[in-house]
């Protein structure tokens, strides 16, 4: 259990810097994708992890979107589109909140504490390493995106506990005596 934690931080943190350097050389979106797929394949929850992934990937990416289009942050060109590697990071994310991450959830406080301060540290390291502009500038942002991160990452925990059970509708596997 302890190895598969670990496996999945690591390879969380493999898929992040993939997702980096994808930003100035897209080829390396190839190494994220790796990493999102042994995530999953590794998963003993597969169908649950696949459906919270789909599910981060679009609020998350979502919620990057409005930011951008808010002048939070901004990229390259005049794009009001996510680049496909930030949509990326959302589902690498979304891998862990079961996983790695899971000890973050409960109380929901240390989930906000963590986002607090590490959601706006790998903005941070985003902005330095993939060429992503604070408009408002470094100190204002993080701040901003530390109250924001704050909420959200205790959302996200909410969210992935929601999506452990199975969907309304769908049977136990007990079979059913039949007299």
């Amino acid at each position: 259990m302890r190895w598969q934690l670990l496996g999945n931080a690591l390879l969380f943190q493999l898929g992040w810097l993939a997702c980096i350097l994808a930003a100035s050389q897209p080829w390396w979106l190839l190494g994220g994708l790796a990493c999102l797929a042994a995530q999953l394949w590794l998963s003993h929850e597969r169908q649950s992890d696949l459906r919270l992934v789909l599910i981060v990937t679009l609020l998350g990416s979502l919620l990057d979107s409005l930011l951008l289009n808010l002048g939070l942050f901004d990229f390259a060109g005049d794009s009001w589109l996510l680049p496909a590697w930030l949509a990326l990071l959302w589902a690498l994310l979304a891998t862990t909140l079961r996983h790695s991450l899971a000890w973050t959830a409960r109380p929901w406080w240390l989930a906000s504490l963590l986002g607090a301060t590490s959601g706006p540290l790998s903005y941070y390291a985003g902005a330095k390493l993939a060429g992503v502009g604070l408009p408002l500038g470094t100190a204002p942002s993080l701040l901003l995106l530390g109250l924001l991160w704050a909420v959200w990452l205790p959302v996200l925990h909410a969210l992935a506990s929601r999506l452990a059970t199975p969907p309304a509708g769908i049977r136990s596997a007990t079979p059913v005596k039949v007299d």
